[in-house]
């Protein structure tokens, strides 16, 4: 388990290299639309939607490599208050409720993404394409954290110690 577990890891830095491009990218559009603006006086029409895509993906590539970081938003300071053995106790509960979340939403946005393909549905901004394609990286993202979920479950257990995250306020 350990093994696949690293293995895993490497994967989600890989998708967060993929996030930090995509952020370098991003940057470069948009200083590119605002040097055009300032000197021709026309820029990149489609440059602010490019940049909400990308926030967006760059969103869903790094969310499951925070989590395992434990970089993601967390509520600590109860866990430093508490006694070890309740800590190690709310940190299991917190992984499996977050990992019945994921599943659910693993469900829901394959559907969503599975109804936008199926209907033929159509994003029309400045760019237009198809919308599942705006939906795709959802189910992606949640089977990761869902993964993810049970890696840190299994760590937890392993471990029997609170995470190091976990007191980061202390």
């Amino acid at each position: 388990m350990t093994r696949l577990s690293d293995l895993y890891g490497k994967l989600l830095d890989g998708l967060a290299v993929i996030a930090a491009l995509i952020l370098l990218a991003m940057v470069l559009i948009v200083t590119g639309d605002i040097v055009l603006r300032n000197t021709v006086s026309k820029g990149f029409v489609w440059a602010n939607e490019v940049s909400e895509y990308a926030l967006y993906l760059i969103t869903v590539l790094t969310a499951p490599w925070l989590l395992r970081r434990g970089q993601h938003v967390r509520l600590d300071l109860v866990l430093t208050a508490v006694p070890k053995s309740v800590a190690l106790v709310m940190e299991a509960i917190g992984d499996i409720v977050g990992f019945v979340i994921s599943v659910a939403m693993v469900r829901y946005a394959t559907l969503m993404t599975w109804d936008a393909w199926s209907n033929g549905s159509i994003t029309i901004k400045n760019l237009v394409f198809p919308e599942w394609w705006l939906l795709a990286p959802l189910p992606v993202c949640f089977v990761l954290l869902t993964i993810e979920f049970v890696f840190r479950f299994h760590r937890l257990i392993m471990s029997r110690e609170k995470r190091e995250e976990a007191t980061s306020v202390a």
